[in-house]
C-alpha cells in the first residue's frame, strides 16, 4: 500500500566516467532524499535516463534502492516501454523484485488513440497488484489522458494516482472536482509546484529535488501546514533553478545542480552529452547564484497546521 502524498523525486541515474553505474553516488543521493523527508523514490523515469539503461542495470538500481531505503519510503518504478507486452513484463518483474508501486507513461513512439491508451493502461494494471500512478504529460508525450479516460481507468482498483503535467494548472482542480479522494493528484511540473499544492494537489513528483531535497520537502510541508508565505519565500529563491527542469536538457541541468550540492556527478550516458559553451555558462550561473543565496530553512518536519 502506498500513501499517495508528499514529495516523490524522480531520481537521476548516477554513472561513472567509464559509463558504468555509480552505485556509491546513487546511495549518497538516495540517503540525502530520505533524510530530507521525501515520501517516495521513483526510479527509471526520463530523469533517470531509463531509455539508455539495460534490463540488468534497471534491476540493479531497483535492488540497490530497496536495500538503501528499506521500509522508510516506497520505491516506485517508471514504466515507459515500447510495447504492451514489454510494459507488462517490466511491471511484473518490478513487483517480483519488491517495488511498491508503478508510474506508467502512455505508449511510447506511437500516438495511440484514447481507446488504445486506455486499453494499454488497463492491461498493465490488470497484470499486477502494485498500485499505479498514471503519468499525464501531453506536452512531451503527445497523448493526453482526459478526465473521461481517467474515469475508465479507475475501474482498475490499483489505479490510484495521476502525475499531472499538462502545464494547465486548472486541471488539478478539474481532477479534484471530478474524482475527489478516488484519485490522488501530483503535480509533475517543477515551476508549478507550490501553486498546485496550494490549490489541492496531494503531492509533487519533482526534478530539482534531486539536488535540493530539503528545500523541496520544506515547501510541501509548509504549504500543507498553511504557512504559505514561508513556503513562498523558499519558492521564489528556487524558481530560477526549477526552470532548469522544463528543458530538453533537464538531465544535464539537474546533474550539474547535484554536483553543486555534493550529491551527484555530471556524467550522463550518450547520446546525451555534458552541456557546452554559452548554455553551460548560463546554467552554471543560475546554480552559482542560487548557491550564494541558499536560504536557511525553517524546521519543516512535524509542523503544526495553521489551517
Amino acid at each position: 500500500m502506498i500513501h499517495w502524498e508528499g514529495v516523490m523525486p524522480a531520481v537521476t541515474t548516477k554513472f561513472t566516467s567509464e559509463d558504468e553505474l555509480d552505485l556509491a553516488m546513487f546511495e549518497k543521493n538516495i540517503r540525502a532524499q530520505v533524510e530530507a523527508g521525501v515520501h517516495g523514490i521513483i526510479l527509471g523515469g526520463t530523469l533517470g535516463e531509463a531509455s539508455t539503461l539495460a534490463k540488468e542495470e534497471k534491476e540493479t538500481l531497483i535492488k540497490t534502492a530497496l536495500e538503501i531505503v528499506g521500509h522508510k519510503v516506497p520505491v516506485i518504478i517508471n514504466i515507459a516501454e515500447q510495447s504492451t507486452k514489454e510494459a507488462i513484463a517490466v511491471a511484473q518483474n518490478a513487483e517480483k523484485l519488491g517495488a511498491k508501486g508503478l508510474m506508467v507513461l502512455p505508449p511510447m513512439r506511437y500516438k495511440a488513440t484514447d481507446h488504445e491508451t486506455v486499453v494499454y493502461f488497463k492491461a498493465i494494471a490488470n497484470s499486477t497488484s502494485l498500485p499505479i500512478m498514471i503519468y499525464n504529460n501531453p506536452v512531451d508525450y503527445k497523448i493526453e489522458v482526459t478526465l473521461d479516460m481517467m474515469e475508465e481507468l479507475l475501474e482498475c482498483g490499483n489505479v490510484q494516482a495521476i502525475k499531472e503535467s499538462t502545464r494547465d494548472i486548472t486541471n488539478v482542480i478539474r481532477l479534484k472536482n471530478r474524482f475527489g479522494d478516488r484519485l490522488k493528484v501530483f503535480t509533475g511540473v517543477d515551476t508549478l509546484g507550490l501553486e498546485s499544492l496550494v490549490i489541492g494537489a496531494d503531492g509533487w513528483v519533482a526534478g530539482l529535488v534531486c539536488a535540493y531535497p530539503a528545500e523541496t520537502v520544506a515547501i510541501y510541508e509548509l504549504v500543507k501546514a498553511g504557512k504559505i508565505n514561508k513556503a513562498l519565500e523558499i519558492y521564489r529563491w528556487f524558481m530560477p533553478l526549477l526552470e532548469l527542469d522544463i528543458s530538453p536538457q533537464l538531465v544535464q541541468n539537474i546533474k550539474l545542480a547535484e554536483v553543486a550540492t555534493g550529491i551527484g556527478t555530471e556524467h550522463v550516458r550518450a547520446p546525451r552529452l555534458p552541456l557546452q559553451g554559452k548554455e553551460r555558462e548560463r546554467v552554471i550561473k543560475v546554480i552559482d547564484d542560487a548557491m550564494k543565496n541558499r536560504p536557511v530553512l525553517p524546521e519543516y518536519k512535524n509542523l503544526k497546521s495553521e489551517v
